[in-house]
């Protein structure tokens, strides 16, 4: 969340910086804020009055009595002056609850350096990589007319019907060579990571609680795009309500919990966390988007990169992690560029975010297959996730996150870019230890 201290000396810069986002969207409601930092403040100045009084008189009752001298009136107006300051605390207690639950619903603030922009239009790109040419280079066309990953995927054991048939739309089962693709693919992911990039591989929760995704920004305002976990009755009984428990969208979410309520040493940082998981999304907000095979999925793997850093080396790293996410797509021999995503395209808690759109020669176009974005302190404001200094003092860690990479897309776009004209599929080098040395794949 963002700085309350921020909102209370500079609002006008901080409403400022969220008009940088989507249009017509109101990110914060400064009325209600106004009104309730305004009752906060009465309340805390006359909390402050009321015991700077309630001190004064106790001084003076003490002298009187040993004198033998009445105290009623000032102990009437004690009692008084108490329960006034009993029902002030009250109020300032409902009312901390209210302005935390505001500020929950406001996104991060975009960094200087990121693009104004309404949507994805805004967007900028910074470079692209093709394996036939180098760097900067275009996506060399197929000398055939390509078939999507779809059809290419069913000889190979990709089945939509029986995902539909076991768990419903935007479901999908592998079977055969495919299932082995998938799993190399994410093997080799976790093993670049760790062993080239300096990641500790973990292993993690798929159901959290929702302090947990609360801390990383998906609760309470994403909790339409999450899938609740219900726990079953006992012997007919009804179901109990396990409601706060959800399936994890992505294992950003418990890793960089990790770090909720700690204080980190300094010689620790920056902590370099892995995890290749399932992730499970609603895709409440994209009905009617990439309905036809594995684009858009309520489940799929992906293998996740968090970072957690010293401020002052959030943005190095940052640059660090793209490159980190780059890394397999081109050793996958995968076209693709990277986008800076401007103001009204990035996420709720980036500052700033890296799209990587991998080439996908079925669709003629470009598709995101990894975010790389730095948070700064946003997170760890709402994690209380901290480091000691140099100064001996507790300091907000900056975390970051990115996909390194999603897996089922990384399937899609290896099929689509290394298919030949009879439907096999050549498979890359950096795979083919993972495949017990195979080069073409077969239905």
């Amino acid at each position: 969340m963002l700085d309350i201290t921020l909102l209370r000396k500079d609002l006008a810069s901080a409403v400022a910086g969220l008009e940088k986002r989507k249009k017509n969207q109101p990110y914060l409601d400064v009325s209600a804020f106004t009104a309730l930092e305004a009752e906060r403040k009465t309340l805390q100045t006359r909390t402050e009055e009321i015991q700077a009084r309630r001190n004064t008189l106790n001084k003076q009752i003490g002298p009187l009595k040993a004198k033998g001298e009445s105290v009623d009136a000032l102990m009437a107006e004690v009692n008084a002056l108490k329960a006034e300051q009993e029902s002030q605390s009250k109020r300032l207690e409902e009312i901390q609850p209210d302005l935390h639950a505001l500020l929950l619903a406001v996104p991060n603030l975009p960094h200087a350096s990121v693009p104004l922009g309404e949507d994805e239009a805004g967007n900028v790109e910074m470079r692209r990589w093709a394996p036939q040419g180098g760097a900067g280079a275009n996506a060399t066309p197929l000398a055939f007319a390509p078939k999507d990953h779809v059809d290419l995927g069913a000889p190979l054991g990709l089945d939509f019907e029986m995902g539909a048939k076991l768990s419903g739309s935007r479901f999908s089962v592998m079977k055969g060579p495919i299932a082995r693709l998938h799993r190399a693919l994410a093997q080799f992911m976790v093993d670049l990571q760790t062993e080239q990039h300096g990641y500790t591989e973990c292993y993690v929760p798929y159901i959290v609680n929702a302090a947990t995704l609360s801390g990383t920004g998906q609760l309470p305002k994403f909790e339409g795009d999450l899938f609740a976990a219900k726990k079953g009755g006992q012997d007919g009984e009804p179901a109990p309500d396990h409601s706060a428990l959800y399936l994890i969208p992505t294992s950003e979410v418990p890793l960089t919990n990790f770090v909720r309520d700690e204080v980190v040493p300094e010689s620790q940082l920056p902590i370099k966390l892995t995890a290749h998981t399932p992730c499970f999304r609603s895709e409440a907000g994209s009905a009617g988007r990439d309905t036809r095979g594995m684009i858009r999925q309520h489940q799929f793997d992906k293998v996740e990169m968090v970072q957690i850093v010293h401020p002052e080396k959030s943005y190095d790293a940052l640059e660090q992690m793209a490159g980190h996410a780059e890394a397999v797509l081109q050793a996958l021999e995968l076209p693709y560029r990277v986008v800076l995503l401007c103001t009204g395209d990035m996420g709720f808690t980036a500052a700033k975010t890296f799209d990587l759109e991998v080439w996908l020669p079925a669709q003629n176009t470009y598709r995101e297959i990894s975010s790389v974005s730095n948070c700064e302190a946003f997170q760890a404001r709402r994690l209380q996730a901290r480091f000691k200094n140099a100064q001996g003092k507790n300091e907000l860690v900056h975390t970051l996150n990115g996909s390194g990479l999603a897996v089922g897309r990384a399937l899609v776009a290896v099929l689509e870019n290394h298919q030949n004209e009879d439907g096999s599929i050549n498979v890359p080098a950096a795979l083919r230890p993972y495949l017990g040395g195979l080069e073409v794949l077969r239905g």
